[in-house]
């Protein structure tokens, strides 16, 4: 008996049954090691050392592969046939030779593009060893990934508090989102009209006609740029004589495009279907993994993670009689259709997307499938089979027309369609192509040349350029492409880190920067600009192709980058924050200083009348100040445009009255301060003050939802076991109940209104049953793991103790503040808590240790050498 290893357990499964009983499939689940979240993983001064761990759960799956391979005759490896697949293969083999599990048994590695009975076997039939350029590959993007965000996230927290890290190409894609909003933010509308006339044949056939030329000259975009032009062209056409000058038909092709990459592929379900890319992606890994379609098994399409634009010939000859069957001999070009691959780099240039059966139409599976796998597999089938169609046939006619009154003269032109014949597009249509209703997708009626044409109206619209559009998810990707930034594999993970982190925010399909995200990528063009530069990020994933096929040592590239961004890093260290802010306040002048409506100067204090704004960094992020602090309080939020004079003003500053209290009588209202908005009820240093939950919006807030907010923390009821009072309340970090001083997360803002006395019990016994090892004994128990200080010293923990959570560092231990959410902690909160502690010193008399860039006294005993 043969151990197989391949990454889902669906994936397992359904192999399974290929294989019968001389084989046992066991998944890995994805990634079974992965480089710990602290400093030292990767040690350049080490010849870029490498150090991986394994998580509680890979851990118990790789021992049971473990225990498999002792008893069997061979391993053979059949993860995904990519770099990330080839990876795995490759942890998975380094783990069970430390576990010693292999002693001489054969291992192999497999690779299939789908999973279907005749493609299993016939990889089982021809396996190989593990590609070792590959594996560097996988290697060299790891270790700069990781040295990337390492490095340069400890000098993002000093130099720019708010911002969580920054990712090597996430950084580059924040970056072309910021600077798309920066096109729009500076551009400048101009006015300009179009002229078109509505003329009628001698049939009694109307048509429309646009104006190209007046005056013998001809016509751009923007010439006709106010009414006054617009009216005295409309004038001399309403007086004017048509004649149709010529008319000219002209046949035209239009060929089908290839079978779906990734990349075509998350544009175009975002585009027909409205899927984000992730959702794409994990629709397209349950089609490929297999489904039950009448009892068999099988992957419905090929891998999903590819940039190939080639079917196999098999695939070619399936699809070509499909055609036939489906659509007609017609249909079937005399030959078959072969398309250039886009891929870099032959060893990872796999076949396009496509059905693994051309017969499985869309309409026979489609009893097997959820609505939105049977979507998705017609949109692949479909542009599958076009992809081997005829070219469709387009007469495209175009009419030059003449306008005569007088002396003056204007031409015109008339342009329509007609398909001949529909070839591929009886199959497949892209969206775009569908919704392109410009004059050219119109038919025209018999027109001939020399002919008088009727006026029956013309028409003036006034129009104004547009700016650019915003990303959405599909154009990014495809403009992460076009810069050869990012493979099918990282485009799902860098749009899913731009949201996670809050740089960029998904509204109506559009991706919209945040203002954390627009300061954190402000900061990287102006210090680190080399590294967010799409030449260099694209020359970078280029010689990761190279050393994936052979051409390259990885170590070398790692050594030439390393070399001169950690001398980048160390520059920018000694750099003064007053010289970061001078310099974002020029960079992000649009979002700091947005103009004001009355025309004053936008960098004066709309307060005091005499200090300047500059951007100011807090806790918790960047904000704008006035330069009198403390003599004048202003402050506003980063990026609200909305409300220029901050949160001191007096009613012309965006202040929502809301309406009164009930009990106090005391105004309610919205206002919007460094933090963002928050309700308020009453006036000075007593008011109530509330927060806005994630996902609330300053827009839906009304009387009724301040009122249940300032409500809070409200009374769910007594403990029936220790008779104290349960409550629910907000946080800064997120909805919770508190028992006794144990406080326990909620899903959502909805359940601290409407839960329960039983479930609130029950929601704070899971919590303690979780930190009871920790209370009957020993060390309590850790609730979060931060990973390692900066300065290092050790890890930083947030750990439930007698007396509530708290932040551990070595002896440091830091009391969170009252309702702060333990789960929610950040570092950078962690290290302000360290930080305040120590200054006060543990004991009350002495500091712990000398703060982070103090000097040390003199005849100290030398430290320790620090490990890695």
């Amino acid at each position: 008996m043969d151990v197989v290893v391949v990454e889902s357990p669906a994936k397992a499964k359904t192999i399974n049954k290929y294989l019968g009983k001389n084989y046992k499939v066991l998944a890995s689940f994805g990634h079974v090691r992965d480089l710990p979240a602290k400093d030292g993983s990767v040690r350049p001064d080490e010849d870029f050392a490498m150090s991986w761990a394994v998580d509680t759960a890979s851990g118990k799956r790789l021992a049971d592969i473990a225990k498999a391979v002792k008893d069997a005759d061979g391993l053979i490896l059949a993860t995904d046939p990519d770099r990330e697949g080839e990876a795995i293969s490759w942890h998975v083999l380094e783990v069970l030779k430390q576990k010693r599990a292999l002693k001489d048994k054969p291992v192999s590695r497999v690779v299939f593009n789908a999973i279907t009975k005749s493609s299993v076997l016939e990889a089982m039939a021809n396996p190989r060893q593990i590609d070792a350029p590959l594996v560097d590959a996988y290697l060299a993007r790891r270790a700069l990934d990781y040295l990337v965000g390492f490095t340069l996230s400890p000098v993002l927290w000093r130099k720019l508090p708010g911002a969580r890290s920054a990712g090597r190409v996430q950084s580059v894609a924040l970056r072309l989102v910021c600077d798309r909003e920066s096109e729009i933010e500076r551009f400048i509308r101009e006015e300009y009209w179009q002229i078109a006339a509505i003329l009628g044949t001698p049939r009694n056939e109307n048509f429309e006609a646009r104006l190209t030329a007046f005056e013998r000259k001809k016509l751009q975009k923007l010439d006709i740029a106010n009414k006054a032009q617009a009216d005295d062209i409309k004038a001399m056409l309403e007086g004017a004589a048509f004649k149709a000058l010529s008319v000219e038909a002209k046949p035209t092709k239009r060929n089908p495009g290839p079978p779906f990459t990734t990349s075509t592929l998350q544009q175009a379900a975002s585009s027909g279907l409205g899927f984000s890319a992730s959702r794409t992606m994990q629709v397209a890994q349950r089609l490929y993994e297999g489904m039950d379609i009448g009892g068999e098994t099988a992957g419905l399409i090929t891998y999903m993670r590819t940039d190939g634009v080639q079917m196999a010939p098999e695939a070619i000859d399936a699809a070509r009689d499909a055609i036939t069957k489906e659509f007609g001999a017609k249909y079937l070009p005399e030959k078959p259709r072969f398309y250039t691959t886009k891929a870099k780099n032959a060893q990872e240039a796999h076949e396009a997307i496509r059905p693994t059966d051309f017969m499985r139409t869309p309409a026979s599976v489609r009893q097997y499938l959820d609505a939105d796998q049977a979507r998705l597999y017609e949109l692949i089938w479909k542009r599958a089979i076009s992809s081997q169609m005829q070219p469709a046939e387009i007469e495209r006619t175009t009419v030059e027309i003449e306008a005569v009154n007088g002396a003056r003269t204007a031409e015109l032109r008339a342009v329509g369609s007609v398909v001949r014949f529909d070839g591929f597009i009886a199959a497949y249509t892209d969206q775009k192509d569908e919704d392109a209703e410009d004059e050219e997708s119109r038919r025209l009626p018999e027109i001939r040349a020399g002919e008088q044409l009727a006026r029956q109206a013309i028409n003036a619209t006034q129009h104004t350029t547009e700016p650019p559009p915003r990303y959405s998810e599909a154009s990014l990707i495809k403009k992460l492409e076009e810069l050869g930034i990012g493979r099918p594999s990282t485009y799902t993970a860098i749009l899913k880190t731009l949201e996670d982190r809050d740089y960029v925010e998904i509204d109506k399909r559009k991706l919209v920067p945040q203002a954390k995200g627009r300061l954190l990528s402000a900061f990287l063009e102006s210090f680190f600009e080399r590294y967010v530069e799409y030449d260099f990020t694209a020359s970078l994933e280029e010689k990761l192709d190279e050393i994936s096929d052979g051409k390259l040592a990885w170590k070398d590239v790692l050594r030439d980058f390393w070399k001169d961004f950690s001398g980048a890093v160390a520059d920018i260290k000694e750099l003064r924050v007053t010289d970061v802010l001078d310099a974002l306040n020029e960079e992000l002048a649009p979002l700091v200083f947005p103009a004001r409506e009355d025309g004053s100067n936008p960098r004066i204090c709309p307060k005091c009348g005499t200090g300047n704004l500059s951007l100011k960094l807090g806790k918790f992020g960047a904000f704008v100040g006035c330069s009198n602090y403390p003599e004048c309080s202003f402050t506003r939020q980063l990026g609200d445009a909305a409300n220029p004079n901050g949160e001191n003003g007096n009613g012309d500053d965006g202040t929502k009255m809301l309406g009164k209290d009930p009990y106090t009588a005391e105004e309610i209202t919205l206002r919007s301060g460094r933090f963002g908005p928050y309700i308020q009820r009453g006036d000075g240093k007593e008011a109530k003050r509330s927060s806005l939950p994630k996902g609330w919006t300053a827009e839906t807030i009304d009387h009724e939802k301040a009122l249940a907010l300032l409500a809070l923390p409200r009374d769910v009821g007594k403990h029936p076991e220790s008779g104290k009072m349960i409550s629910a309340g907000l946080g800064r970090y997120g909805p919770f109940v508190l028992h006794d001083g144990t406080y326990a997360n909620l899903e959502s803002i909805e359940d601290v209104f409407s839960i329960g006395l039983n479930r609130a019990v029950s929601v704070i016994a899971e919590k303690q049953l979780k930190g009871k090892n920790g209370r009957n004994g020993g060390t309590p128990a850790a609730l979060k793991e931060l990973g390692d200080h900066p300065d290092g010293g050790g890890k930083i923990v947030v750990r439930d103790g007698k007396y509530g959570p708290y932040v551990n560092f070595g002896k440091v231990n830091a009391t969170l503040p009252k309702g702060k959410d333990p789960q929610a902690v950040t570092i950078e909160d962690a290290l302000a808590l360290i930080a305040e502690k120590e200054a006060k010193g543990g004991d009350g008399k002495k500091p712990f240790r000398k703060a982070a860039g103090a000097k040390p006294a003199a005849a100290k005993k030398p430290a320790a050498k620090k490990k890695g």
